[in-house]
């Protein structure tokens, strides 16, 4: 008999996802309480989405890294030389922009492909490989700029990551169109939720009372139409969030519906198993780093954009920003274990911390401090997960 869950049940089911959604809720309320409401003023939130675009992106390519149990430390480096490709086509070369964009996405493909090659075929630890990945490619954004920045692009280029849609459907004083977009996005996240929930109770799994199910819809449709209005009273809809989000919803169907996805899993879980199951290990592995090389020439991209520059420094530290978002978003430091949501909402919780500090006038060394620490609770949160789930196990 299928089974209904109640809302304690529904909270303690997976601690380690429904916690990570608590926890940002938390953070977010401190934040704008601490701030008298400035976090979530309309023009702030646009520039959230904006500042922390190419962190989100990285850390979708990064969790499926992490669930393959690898790491990638090369990929601010790759954000860096792909956007020095980029502007030496575009600036120096007085080329298309569009030229410029498939040069940084193709050199991207070319990079991980390199570094799946080392990892998969050669067999030498990802960690390595990524680490003379980040020294090999930030040595050849500085060759390639001569160490000195290259702007401006210019538009249309620009328009890639700092670009808005607005005034298509008019509106008194909002954006008819970015409410429109967000409504249609809320239909299809009930629709799909809805389908999701028939098929568990076809198959007689546990499931929350209806009223529940419909309280959460109410609830994540009513958050998402207050952030679509935060933004159609601002500039409209960011370009980068419609990328942002195609994204998300592409790699979230990658990792749940496709049999790759189910193979990095089983990698992660179990790599015997996995082999002895007939998984090809070492090509899953090799297109894995293919496309966060991938990813990674996106965020480079999008990160020249919007800083309208290649920079010899672009992409510094951003290899430890999607790597904290990843774990603090409920990925394991083992693998096997991990989620695009969860990483976009760790993502979050440390784009919401360092804007919010940076609006209390915070020193850029105490907010270091602060993300480490809570990166270090994120782990240690795992670890105690783990060995609580062993010992009610046994």
């Amino acid at each position: 008999m299928t089974g209904i869950a109640s809302i304690r049940e529904l909270m303690t089911r997976n601690v380690r996802q429904s916690g990570i959604y608590i926890a940002f809720v938390v953070i977010v309320a401190l934040f704008t309480f601490i701030t008298d409401g400035l976090l979530l003023n309309p023009n702030n939130l646009s520039n959230l989405v904006l500042q922390y675009s190419y962190i989100l992106i990285l850390a979708i390519g990064m969790v499926i890294v992490i669930i393959a149990g690898h790491i990638d430390l090369s990929v601010g480096s790759v954000v860096a030389v792909t956007g020095a490709i980029s502007a030496t086509i575009v600036i120096k070369n007085g080329l298309p922009w569009w030229m410029g964009v498939l040069a940084a996405l193709a050199a991207g493909l070319v990079i991980g492909a390199w570094q799946g090659f080392w990892v998969a075929f050669v067999g030498i630890p990802a960690f390595i490989v990524t680490l003379a990945g980040m020294l090999l490619f930030r040595g050849l954004t500085l060759l390639i700029l001569d160490n000195i920045s290259l702007s401006p692009f210019g538009q249309p280029y620009t328009t890639i990551a700092a670009g808005f849609q607005n005034g298509l459907l008019g509106g008194p004083g909002y954006d008819v169109f970015t409410l429109v977009v967000f409504g249609v996005a809320v239909a299809a996240y009930a629709f799909s939720q809805w389908r999701a929930r028939r098929g568990r109770v076809a198959y007689q799994q546990t499931v929350e009372a209806f009223p529940l199910f419909v309280l959460k819809i109410v609830i994540v449709g009513a958050v998402v139409m207050w952030f679509a209005y935060q933004l159609a009273s601002s500039r409209g809809l960011p370009n980068v969030l419609i990328l942002l989000a195609f994204l998300i919803v592409t790699y979230s169907l990658v990792t749940s519906r496709t049999v790759f996805g189910r193979h990095v899993y089983a990698i992660g879980g179990n790599l015997s198993a996995a082999q002895l199951s007939g998984v090809k290990v070492k090509w899953v592995n090799f297109f894995i780093f293919v496309n966060i090389g991938f990813l990674a020439s996106v965020a480079g991209v999008v990160f020249s954009s919007r800083s309208n520059a290649a920079q010899p420094a672009a992409g510094n530290m951003f290899e430890l920003d999607a790597i904290a978002a990843c774990f603090i978003g409920g990925a394991a430091v083992t693998g096997g274990v991990g989620k695009v949501t969860g990483a976009m909402v760790g993502g979050l919780i440390m784009a919401v911390m360092s804007n919010g500090m940076q609006l209390m006038g915070v020193d850029q060394s105490v907010q270091q401090v602060v993300k480490g620490l809570v990166l270090l609770l994120a782990v240690a949160f795992d670890v105690w997960n783990k060995r609580r789930a062993g010992a009610v196990s046994r």
